[in-house]
């Protein structure tokens, strides 16, 4: 089943014609899309044998899956998509330990994961997928990855020709095309991506659009302590991300998320960031949260803001 069957109620002309579009673009000869496309055409021919993504690493295939030229193949090919941020995977027996412990997050919904098995999913700003494939383990009917990013787009898409997982799909796509999918998704993810929109109101109406009426929103976001409703807007940068906008408490996102339309909104849990989470590796060699932090007074960032902490919301139409 095509995107296009799979969603009657979305705006269907607008949307092919914006995919076609993105195709068009990313198939260009240049060499920021030749670098990531090379080496996914590289591998079409392997397969896992077996997956497991039920566990805190998501694993794909096993090393006896590969000959000893295939397995550094896929080595090199792996290494190429570096950075790799989420994670951690076993692929083909290659252990990759990506700069943020996603699994920490993803335990962290678990207590209040909404029923996904037969649901049809969205989840913004997916990455690799690591999330997408850990909603595989509940068997969901269909999981939409939205990946404006050419890296991330191949890197999931490298992933899944190995998975095989013909229910979980990715579009290069972002959170402001939402409203191309009115009433579309029974769930919805939006982890760690509102603090990276200039407008966090237009993109939780977008969000809430594009809810089923009764369908659940799962929020992660970066947020500053404290008990006042308000959000920190940051002179340039924000932990050295210049794409950072607004940095609200928990009490300013609940009232963003009530104010945008949603109910039962649930603020269910909350922790500070720490470089035991978010930290560099063999796979992610650049500067990470130790070096976005004020090394003589752990409580606030390089510029001198408040520190970041993380705040988790479950909230329905």
């Amino acid at each position: 089943m095509d995107l296009f069957q799979r969603f009657p109620k979305a705006h269907l002309d607008e949307l092919q014609r914006l995919l076609e579009e993105k195709s068009l673009w990313i198939n260009q000869d240049k060499q920021g899309f030749l670098r990531y496309r090379t080496p996914f055409q590289a591998i079409q021919h392997l397969r896992a044998s077996t997956c497991d993504f039920s566990g805190d690493v998501v694993r794909i295939g096993t090393a006896e899956d590969l000959n000893a030229d295939d397995r550094r193949l896929v080595d090199k090919i792996l290494r190429i998509f570096m950075p790799w941020r989420k994670g951690p995977f076993s692929i083909f027996g290659i252990d990759i330990d990506a700069e943020w412990r996603s699994e920490r997050k993803w335990n962290r919904i678990i207590p209040k994961l909404p029923d996904i098995s037969g649901k049809v999913i969205a989840d913004i700003g997916c990455n690799n997928g690591y999330y997408m494939f850990r909603m595989a383990a509940h068997q969901p009917e269909f999981v939409l990855g939205f990946e404006p990013y050419v890296q991330h787009h191949y890197t999931f898409n490298t992933l899944n020709t190995f998975a095989g997982q013909t229910r979980l799909q990715t579009e290069l796509l972002g959170i402001e095309h939402l409203h191309l999918f009115p009433e579309c998704f029974d769930v919805i993810f939006c982890l760690g991506i509102l603090y990276h929109r200039p407008s966090p109101l237009d993109a939780l109406r977008d969000l809430h659009t594009a809810l089923k009426p009764g369908g659940s929103l799962i929020v992660e976001s970066q947020a500053i302590p404290g008990s006042e409703p308000i959000a920190l807007f940051p002179e340039h940068t924000y932990a050295k991300v210049p794409g950072t906008w607004f940095v609200p408490t928990a009490a300013c996102l609940r009232n963003w998320m009530t104010r945008t339309g949603f109910q039962a909104v649930e603020f269910f849990c909350d922790h500070a960031m720490s470089s035991e989470e978010q930290r560099r590796t063999d796979w992610m060699t650049f500067e990470s949260y130790e070096d976005f932090i004020d090394k003589h007074n752990p409580a606030r960032t390089i510029e001198g803001y408040p520190a970041p902490c993380r705040v988790f919301f479950k909230a329905t139409k």
